[in-house]
Formats: C-alpha cells, structure tokens, sequence
C-alpha cells in the first residue's frame, strides 16, 4: 500500500497530480526530505523538516505550511497505513515566480511507501564507492535534482557514487561520508555537504565515546593509510565502505569503529524519534 497527501487530502499516488505549469517540472526547482519510522515513529523529524525550511529560505520558496502543521500531516499519514515507512515530503516551486519575493506559490506533498532497508549483507561485507570528480550544484541543500546520481552511478546496487571534486572527498550521492584515518573521523565540513542528521548524530556519538572527529573533506590520497570507512543516511544508518574505486580500504571487511558506532546508534535511536 502506498499513499500521498496532496491538495488538503489523503490519496492513492495514482490519484496525486501535480500541473505541468509547476516548476518543479518545467525547470526542476522543487525540495524534498526523506524520513524512516522505527516502531512506527518517524525518526528526526522535526531536524529534517527544520532542513527542509532552511532550503526554502535559501532557494526563495514560501513554504505553504508551518513545521507544526507539517508535523500533524506526517503524523496522520503514518496513522493511515501499517508497518514501517519511508516518508518523502516536498516543496515545490509552484506555478509563481516573482523577481522580488521568490516562489509565492508553492505546492506541499507528502508520499508513504513500505520502508525497505538496505540487504542485511551490505553491513556484513560492505559497499564499495565509485569516486567522480563533481559534487552537487548546492551542497547546502536537498533539492530534487539528483540527475549526477542517476547518470553517473554504475549499475550495481552495490555502488554508489562519491563525489570528489580535485581529489577532495565531500559525500556520497545519497549520504554523507566518514573515513577513520590514524584513528581521527574525518568528514567534510557542513560549508561543502549537506547538513545530515544522521550525520550530526554520528558525530554526537563518536564524540560521547572519545572519539576525535576532524570536520575537513577526507582526500583520496588518504584512502590507502584509512583503516575504516562507511556511509550515514536516513534509512542506511551506518553503512560500511570497503573499497572507493580500485582502492581496497583497510583490510577490506568492515572495521571495529564502524561496528561500534553501529551498535551505539541503534541503542541510541529511541531518542531521536518523535
């Protein structure tokens, strides 16, 4: 079963229609934010929905709704359907655009689908990256414009792409990046990725444990000296990185931090949802 909520109302997606005069179609400005239940509760919303406005702040979009409406909307769209869900909730440009007050007349839609995680296999053997030399046009914002995402990944579900613009590792194509070097973290600073919740929250966890994370873009010249690497995402969590390209990282299974930081996160979760 799967839902949408759209103009005021609960639909079928095959109900949900959007104007091809939105903007979100004939130039492709829209937002978007991806949200995962656990026990039937969604986990980091309000941080996600808190991110989607600050993208609509800075792409000149009025959002229709408030964060405290948002949140109902979400809320009673889980109400409506049974198990765990992958939530995607977005903005769009709308049909408007004033030269002086941005995007006056966006659209807001919810979508629920059944969550489906990752293959228990990838956190056993890991994933491996493809780097490219490229990044996302803003990296400070989720937009609908996944286009290098699709186009540049190889066809292997087991890959996904690592944006390396001149040699300097920023994030991957859905997540955010960590590499364990001389027993530092090191991740790229919010100033060149995407501001990840699940990211913040590895980060807050590592630093709970001791851990010293180091917030500057990892180097793929440092690949060969790294013990661990893996990935953070919504719905991933923490996914182990065993090879970036050619280049096998560690001893290519994943490592010991990684596995803690795992374990940490999933004691931990209960408190990050709402």
């Amino acid at each position: 079963m799967k839902l949408c909520y759209i103009d005021g109302k609960f639909v079928s997606p095959e109900a949900a229609v959007l104007p091809v005069s939105d903007l979100i179609i004939q130039r492709g400005i829209g937002l978007f934010e991806t949200i995962s239940t656990h026990k039937r509760r969604p986990l980091m919303l309000t941080p996600h929905l808190e991110r989607l406005l600050t993208g609509a702040k800075n792409s000149y979009i009025h959002p229709p709704l408030g964060i405290s409406e948002m949140r109902g909307i979400i809320r009673e769209g889980i109400g409506k359907m049974e198990g765990e869900l992958l939530i995607k909730v977005y903005l769009t440009g709308g049909d408007v655009f004033d030269r002086v007050q941005g995007f006056t007349n966006p659209r807001f839609f919810v979508t629920y689908e059944p969550l489906e995680l990752p293959p228990s296999e990838f956190y056993e053997v890991g994933i491996r990256l493809e780097p490219v030399d490229g990044g996302r046009d803003d990296p400070a914002t989720k937009t609908v414009d996944y286009r290098k995402a699709y186009t540049l990944s190889p066809h292997d579900e087991h890959t996904e792409i690592l944006y390396c613009p001149s040699g300097e590792i920023t994030e991957s194509a859905h997540s955010s990046f960590f590499l364990y070097l001389n027993n530092v973290l090191v991740t790229a600073p919010l100033s060149r990725v995407l501001k990840g919740t699940t990211r913040q929250a590895v980060i807050d966890l590592a630093h709970l444990t001791g851990m010293e994370v180091e917030e500057r873009c990892p180097l793929l010249a440092e690949l060969p000296q790294a013990s661990e690497a893996f990935i953070t995402g919504s719905v991933k969590k923490i996914l182990p990185v065993v090879r970036v390209g050619a280049q096998l990282i560690g001893d290519g299974r994943p490592g010991s931090a990684t596995k803690h930081l795992s374990e940490l996160y999933l004691e931990h979760i209960e408190e990050w949802l709402e």
